[in-house]
């Protein structure tokens, strides 16, 4: 599993935009930028949907005023099921990334098997990254969702 002070690896995620279909190389997406990073098990599901993305959002203003340059959502999903959850949940300050084959969450060893709920997921967790590298890494432990909340994440920040 990756730590703080690691690089993150080079993967490509997946974000659709009002131009289309933008894959980004993490190398370039995380270069010279201060970063929060959330990682859901999946897109529309309840903790999720109910308190995780809802929370970044409600607190985006503030985590950005924290100096924080860009605040993306992460999931094993594809970009099509990301953007569609991001506008039902009004997260316009939040980037909503597709990790549709895992290899990203993977590459951090960050990875879960649900078997048949869904297959590889990510674990749930939130991160800072400065200029590609981790300063802060707040995983969770199955079912739970203590640590890696925007409130906590933002307490960081400051």
């Amino acid at each position: 599993m990756i730590q703080k002070g690691q690089k993150l690896p080079t993967a490509t995620l997946s974000e659709l935009t009002n131009e289309g279909m933008v894959n980004h190389n993490t190398d370039d997406l995380f270069a010279n930028k201060r970063v929060v990073l959330f990682a859901v098990p999946g897109a529309f599901t309840p903790t999720c949907s109910n308190a995780h993305l809802p929370g970044y959002v409600v607190l985006a203003d503030e985590i950005k005023a924290a100096g924080v340059d860009l605040i993306a959502c992460v999931s094993v999903n594809d970009a099509f099921v990301m953007q569609a959850w991001g506008e039902a949940q009004n997260a316009t300050e939040i980037r909503m990334l597709g990790d549709g084959d895992a290899s990203f969450t993977k590459a951090l060893g960050l990875e879960m098997d649900t078997t048949t709920f869904g297959g590889i997921r990510s674990k749930r967790y939130a991160m800072v990254i400065e200029n590609g590298v981790v300063t802060q890494l707040n995983v969770e432990e199955p079912k739970q969702f203590e640590v890696s909340n925007a409130e906590t994440i933002l307490a960081t920040l400051k």
